[in-house]
């Protein structure tokens, strides 16, 4: 079946005991167990399983390709439950440009875990070759990335991960799987933060780590999930699988506008640099164009004058909203290097923009008389 509609299908069934067509919200905590005293149900307690869970993971690993897939409260504490798949000793290697969140938990946190890690130009894949050790373990990839708009080669870069025997994880939050299929390219894992596009709406979230076998290190992060307890509430599951159902149009609109609006400001004589992969003059056009099947709802900006240029800029617009993350049906705007703090590699004069689902030529006019 097309991506359409195991989008609409995957994950739900009508209810057997009322005819709902739409699935129940479950928010037990507990399960009745069975008189022999198993689990013929299928669920004992909330931080095991629940129903709207399992739905929603079940539509996630469809959607990619994958055997399995774990959902976690936030995107981060999928990215977390990842790296605690880990044993101490081992060795990441992550790229320059990724979620300053991410690059974080490496370097703040997981250090204190004995994780070691190196940073690379991942858009370069003999970097990524010259940083393997013997003991690395695991190679994370994000494209695009956030928020340079980076293009790495998931083909190349999971090849040299598997070669060494190392395990190679994708984050497709940008592209999400109707622009990108990480797995078919060789990733292992593919992470998603729900809270963006699969959600949709600004209004949940949540994270998912989908893999291509039920063995090894998924086996870990499927006990981290359980263990640890960082899951999604019932409610939560239900709204980023209700969204999933409208995921591909709205996909495909945040991308048609984006085009259209970094097309507009790469033309524009206040902005020195636009960052969209869709543009021919990016430097991973042709990447994108083998492996994406668009360019994506964000883009980044630069304008001349450096900061206090670039903030004047997000002062001064009117449809879009100075606010942090990407994937609702709004549109935002905002200074990274002013988020991201000290140790910053973002420009000063970068804006990233996440396109919305208003009409582009509105978004356009905004964006000039906030730039005039």
């Amino acid at each position: 079946m097309r991506i359409e509609t195991r989008a609409v299908h995957s994950g739900r069934s009508v209810d057997p005991a009322t005819g709902a067509v739409v699935s129940a919200i479950h928010p037990s905590t507990t399960f009745e167990r069975d008189v022999d005293g198993g689990y013929d149900r299928g669920h004992l307690y909330a931080r095991n399983s629940n129903p709207n869970r399992d739905a929603l993971e079940h539509c996630l690993a469809d959607l990619e390709g994958g055997l399995a897939a774990a959902a976690f409260g936030s995107g981060t504490a999928a990215t977390m439950a990842v790296f605690q798949a880990l044993a101490p000793g081992d060795h990441v290697i992550a790229p320059h440009d990724l979620y300053s969140g991410t690059a974080r938990l490496l370097s703040e946190h997981m250090s204190r875990w004995g994780l070691d890690v190196t940073f690379v130009d991942a858009t370069r894949p003999e970097d990524v070759q010259a940083a393997l050790r013997t003991t690395t373990r695991l190679v994370w990839i994000e494209t695009p990335s956030n928020p340079m708009l980076r293009v790495t080669d998931i083909a190349k870069v999971t090849a040299i991960a598997r070669a060494a025997g190392a395990v190679s994880v994708c984050d497709n939050t940008i592209a999400t799987p109707i622009l990108q299929t990480p797995l078919a390219l060789g990733a292992d894992l593919v992470h998603h933060a729900t809270t963006k596009y699969l959600g949709g709406h600004s209004d949940v979230m949540g994270g998912a780590i989908v893999a291509r076998s039920v063995s090894g290190i998924f086996e870990q992060i499927r006990k981290c999930q359980v263990s640890g307890g960082a899951i999604p509430s019932p409610f939560d599951c239900w709204l980023v699988l209700r969204s999933i159902r409208s995921l591909p149009y709205r996909v495909r609109a945040h991308s048609d506008h984006a085009l259209r609006v970094a097309q507009f400001l790469a033309q524009h004589d206040r902005v020195t640099a636009v960052h969209y992969p869709s543009l021919p003059h990016h430097p991973g056009y042709d990447v994108a164009a083998r492996q994406m099947r668009g360019g994506g709802g964000v883009l980044s900006v630069e304008i001349e004058g450096g900061r206090d240029a670039a903030m004047k800029v997000a002062a001064r617009v009117r449809l879009f909203t100075r606010a942090t993350s990407y994937g609702g049906a709004d549109s935002y705007i905002e200074h990274r290097a002013s988020i991201e703090g000290a140790g910053t590699r973002t420009p000063e004069g970068l804006l990233r923009l996440s396109i919305g689902l208003e009409h582009p030529d509105d978004l356009i006019e905004d964006l000039a008389q906030a730039m005039a």
